[in-house]
């Protein structure tokens, strides 16, 4: 019976610590946080390396947060920082005592011998804070999606939006050295060297691709138009080349136009037959024939398109971080950004070009964040509308165009003067304007500036270069016929549609665009 009493206690203290050992913790580094406050108050380098890294709310314990504080307050006045002042900082702030008087603070400074490893030990630090911030955030949500009043859709923003708030505010890059940045510019242009062709994404615009050497990584460009110039026809058929003939994949963010349209415009455009045919689906034999030839490529294509209305900034980051990481997409198209929200604390508040002003430093970010090139269809204003015989853009036409000119690594314009009833080009050689379009780069970071002229077929929302097409353009739909009486004296099998059969030919109407 004794040994049964001896027993019985050890069993019960046995159950405590399982009790314990099954409780949960948040996560923290206290020892970690004494062992880094303690080196800020003994080594000026120590708070050097640090106060970049951290921040007052990072500190699970208050005394530590309390501390912390008063050694940023004597560091942004420019003050020295030991045991004495910070003691003194405590005092004006009236929390000395609250962290436990003079004595903690002594404590602190006895428990480390120099600020050795403090950043690795601050990094640290931050990770729980992120952890913590995470778990406050996830609880949140869980009580928000409790809550049957709740927007759905409004609860799936804020979530995006607190947890864009935690990496933007505690995921900071660090400064790397001329040395180790040269290194790294070495390898990049002995990488180019060793390539053929363009260092970055060539667009299938030969002079285009020569003024850039194809689109480049981390760069942000803006293309922007009037209505009806052909804005989202451009980027279709650069996505169409980069994606088929490139093989690289591209993600298509279309706010104005159904995914099903937009393909519908690449399936014209791809095969050479009108968009009222394919509208009403009255095909011949033949052109059935060629459809199905000519969409093979298109349907193996690394092409993804989203036409999710109304799309938040933090919404396509995440859209584009889950593509990237399952199918390497190398290039990103939004058509178009005016359509676009800021979504998060900006949602109903603020002016529009503050909004504007946010989605595209944030669309640079996302840019530079996957390392590819980032497209941007913009409208302009209508002042190019009330100008006189001169309708070419402007940067300054670019609507609510303040950060956009400043954010973007490329700003350009197409024009087309034949929308205007412009018949012949303001140059020395006066040619026709009929079916051409200019591609206006007006701001290069990186490189010169250029009127590139283009191809426009209308009919099926296409460009092309302009040097590919030696005939005049009115001798197209005789050449068309032709080619058409051709094909169909070859039996159903042979017949033979190259890649620009039927594409420059039609009597169809114009598609919108």
């Amino acid at each position: 019976m004794e040994q049964e009493k001896i027993l019985k206690p050890n069993y019960k203290e046995r159950q405590n610590v399982i009790a314990l050992e099954k409780g949960k913790l948040p996560p923290q580094a206290v020892d970690l946080e004494e062992a880094v406050l303690g080196a800020m108050m003994i080594d000026k380098k120590g708070v050097d390396e640090a106060i970049d890294i951290l921040k007052p709310e990072a500190f699970y314990k208050d005394a530590h947060r309390f501390i912390y504080e008063s050694i940023e307050m004597l560091f942004k006045a420019s003050q020295p920082i030991d045991i004495l002042t910070v003691s003194t900082q405590l005092r004006k702030n009236g929390k000395l005592d609250l962290v436990g008087g003079d004595f903690y603070l002594i404590n602190l400074t006895q428990k480390i011998a120099s600020s050795a490893h403090i950043e690795f030990h601050s990094r640290i630090i931050l990770q729980k804070y992120i952890q913590r911030s995470l778990i406050k955030i996830s609880a949140e949500i869980i009580e928000d999606a409790y809550d049957e009043s709740s927007d759905i859709f409004e609860l799936l923003d804020q979530a995006e939006s607190k947890l864009y708030d935690v990496t933007q505010g505690n995921i900071k890059k660090s400064t790397e050295t001329a040395q180790s940045l040269v290194a790294q510019a070495k390898k990049r242009i002995e990488e180019i060297g060793k390539r053929e062709g363009l260092s970055g994404l060539p667009t299938g615009f030969h002079k285009l691709d020569a003024l850039t050497s194809g689109w480049q990584p981390s760069d942000l460009i803006i293309i922007a138009a009037r209505p009806g110039m052909g804005k989202t026809a451009f980027v279709l058929s650069m996505a169409r080349n980069i994606a088929i003939d490139a093989n690289k994949g591209v993600a298509f963010f279309s706010l104005e136009m159904s995914s099903v349209q937009l393909i519908t415009r690449l399936i014209s455009s791809e095969t050479g037959l009108g968009s009222e045919k394919l509208r009403t689906g009255k095909l011949e034999q033949h052109e059935w024939e060629q459809l199905n030839v000519k969409v093979k490529d298109l349907e193996k294509a690394p092409l993804f398109i989203d036409d999710t209305p109304s799309l938040s900034i933090f919404d396509l980051r995440a859209k584009a971080r889950r593509l990237k990481s399952q199918y390497d997409i190398q290039m990103i198209i939004i058509d178009y950004l005016q359509l676009m929200t800021a979504g998060g604390n900006n949602k109903g508040g603020g002016n529009r070009e503050q909004e504007i002003s946010t989605i595209s430093r944030n669309l640079k970010g996302l840019a530079k964040e996957l390392d590819i090139p980032v497209i941007a269809l913009s409208q302009l204003s209508r002042a190019v509308e009330t100008r006189g015989s001169s309708k070419r853009p402007l940067l300054s036409d670019l609507r609510e165009s303040g950060a956009i000119e400043q954010d973007a690594d490329i700003v350009s314009f197409i024009y087309r003067p034949e929308y205007y009833k412009i018949d012949v080009w303001d140059d020395e050689e006066q040619s026709p304007t009929e079916g051409q379009a200019e591609f206006i780069v007006a701001k290069h970071r990186n490189g010169g500036l250029d009127n590139i002229r283009l191809k426009f077929l209308g009919k099926y929302g296409k460009f092309d270069n302009l040097e590919d097409f030696g005939m005049p353009f009115d001798e197209f739909p005789s050449a068309m016929n032709e080619q058409r009486n051709i094909a169909n004296e070859l039996p159903p099998g042979d017949q033979v549609f190259g890649s620009n059969f039927g594409s420059n030919f039609s009597n169809d109407s114009d598609v919108p665009f």
